[in-house]
């Protein structure tokens, strides 16, 4: 598939925009920065970024199926093994090294799942617009739910108490999601006509590089800023 390059300059900023909140989360819990109680800042500013994130994954969806629907399916269901996988290998270092805020459900359990399920919507157009603006509205209203039962964690019922690095369930993500679906066929042809002029050339390129490592740096960025801190003589907990 043809990449955009306006849409990996948008998930390259993106990519920057996380790593700076990731890397103040991190330093937060070793006591480097102080903890503050800035709603904006802890809140509302990561589900900006996620939420931007999500969105444009939505619009990739489309145009990777517009590029080739005959395979688009085989594509994703491989794409979700191999996010699973890693997705297993962040739950598993963070049960060990910070059990007390281990991911279970983080972003990136997210995109694994629904690289399973975007296939199936992926061809529906107004349904999309309709049935993503349903599972945020449903998603908004079970937020304020707690379940007894942790397995429904995935869909947006956490146990009372529950503390993560990192949650994004199945609602309202998909939600999110699916709202990227429905207006790509008609934001894709405005996104691939964007062009980036000499002055903005280098930055354009650098953010367009993130944007399309972006799975990599995510995987790498935390146990990088670990590590320097451990070698510093900061210790987990």
């Amino acid at each position: 598939m043809k990449r955009i390059e306006s849409i990996d300059v948008a998930r390259g900023f993106n990519i920057i925009l996380m790593i700076i909140f990731n890397y103040s989360v991190t330093l937060a819990y070793f006591g480097v920065l102080p903890t503050t109680s800035n709603y904006l800042y802890w809140f509302v500013f990561p589900r900006l970024i996620a939420g931007a994130f999500i969105f444009l994954s939505g619009m990739a969806a489309f145009a990777s199926y517009s590029s080739n629907s005959v395979s688009f399916s085989e594509r994703y269901f491989t794409r979700g093994l191999r996010l699973t996988v890693f997705a297993l290998l962040i739950t598993a270092f963070t049960y060990v090294f910070v059990p007390e805020r281990a991911i279970l459900f983080g972003i990136l359990h997210f995109f694994a799942l629904t690289s399973f399920i975007v296939p199936f919507f992926i061809k529906y157009e107004r349904l999309n617009m309709a049935l993503g603006l349903l599972l945020i509205i449903s998603g908004a209203y079970i937020s304020q739910l707690e379940s007894p039962d942790p397995s429904l964690l995935w869909l947006g019922l956490p146990p009372a108490g529950m503390s993560t690095f990192d949650y994004f369930p199945l609602l309202p993500w998909l939600g999110v999601l699916l709202l990227g679906v429905y207006p790509g066929k008609f934001l894709l042809n405005t996104a691939s006509s964007i062009h980036f002029g000499s002055r903005a050339a280098g930055l354009a390129g650098l953010l367009g590089a993130s944007g399309k490592h972006s799975l990599l740096i995510y995987l790498i960025h935390q146990p990088v800023l670990v590590l320097v801190l451990l070698a510093a003589g900061y210790r987990f907990g």
